[in-house]
């Protein structure tokens, strides 16, 4: 008869075979902390139109009440580092999209892996109950991914991790099983504050904290209607999201490259210049980036992004 450590170590083993790069796990219960936080940065509208962050409050904070009955969370990481991420750091002449964003939908990719996993899981238990996320549901995967001893809350609000960096997704598992849990890591930020110091909107209004509301990511992704004029100077050539406090971190200067090809950055996005997406219609923009994340800002949030870029670029 296998015992918890021995199920936890073949799910762990059998996890990282798919393609991860880690998996923790973790007690499934209430995360009071993190739901006092949450509860202080929505009331300081930090959220900006992200109105669904507020939404189902007491999941979002309790996965227990997502899933009931579960017991365990198992937190998994999948890192999209390339080679060609390092030598795109610096271009100022070209617009840029967020090394996330440059593979397939990440979405797509884990989910496929999720469901590998959760059905050896069910075989290897004789029968779980639960379910499985890629940031599609009120998880708060940051918090259970650290609570997993997947890594630290890094100053710039990711988690970092020792040798991954932080150039990587989130995904969970939630399910009614038992298993053995990992404790939670050490902070090795230090006094470091690069990422802090590199942000142009002051995001980053103090350490660990990040108001949406002033981030480039959210203001070219998230934000609906017209971009501040405050913003397009320190918008920069980022015409989706944006790498700036991930590029200068320290621990990203070594971080592990990604196992999964489709998460790896696609030719026909990233040889395209600012010509070429100038000549983009609403269905070709929707042909080049099928299957891809950036297709969450739509054409219309794309080409007012881009028109702010090439603003930037030729002046």
């Amino acid at each position: 008869m296998m015992n918890k450590q021995t199920y936890t170590s073949l799910i762990r083993n059998h996890a990282l075979s798919l393609g991860f790069d880690a998996c923790g796990f973790a007690k499934a219960g209430r995360l009071d902390e993190d739901a006092r936080r949450l509860e202080q940065w929505l009331s300081e509208d930090r959220h900006g139109t992200m109105g669904w962050l507020a939404n189902n409050f007491e999941k979002r904070v309790n996965p227990t009440l997502l899933v009931p009955g579960s017991k365990t969370v198992v937190s998994l990481l999948a890192s999209y580092h390339h080679p060609s991420h390092n030598s795109q750091i610096g271009i100022t002449d070209q617009p840029v999209i967020a090394k996330y964003a440059q593979g397939r939908d990440y979405h797509k990719v884990l989910k496929k892996k999720l469901k590998e996993l959760f059905s050896f899981t069910d075989d290897l238990l004789g029968g779980i109950s639960g379910r499985y996320f890629v940031d599609s549901a009120p998880v708060l995967d940051k918090a259970w991914a650290v609570k997993a001893g997947l890594g630290w809350v890094g100053k710039n609000s990711n988690i970092l991790n020792k040798n991954l960096g932080s150039y990587f997704f989130i995904a969970e598992m939630i399910i009614d099983a038992e298993l053995e849990y990992d404790t939670p890591t050490t902070d090795h930020c230090g006094t470091c504050t690069q990422c802090l110091d590199a942000c142009p909107t002051d995001a980053i209004y103090e350490p660990y904290k990040v108001d949406a509301t002033k981030c480039i990511s959210y203001l070219t992704i998230e934000h609906k209607g017209a971009i501040d004029q405050q913003y397009h100077t320190d918008m920069k050539n980022w015409v989706f999201g944006c790498d700036i406090c991930q590029d200068v971190c320290p621990w990203n200067s070594k971080a592990k490259l990604a196992q999964l090809a489709d998460l790896h950055p696609r030719n026909k996005v990233t040889e395209k210049d600012l010509k070429d997406f100038e000549e983009l219609n609403e269905e070709s923009f929707n042909k080049l980036f099928e299957g891809s994340a950036v297709r969450r800002t739509k054409f219309e949030g794309f080409s007012r992004n881009l028109k702010i870029v090439k603003n930037n670029i030729e002046h």
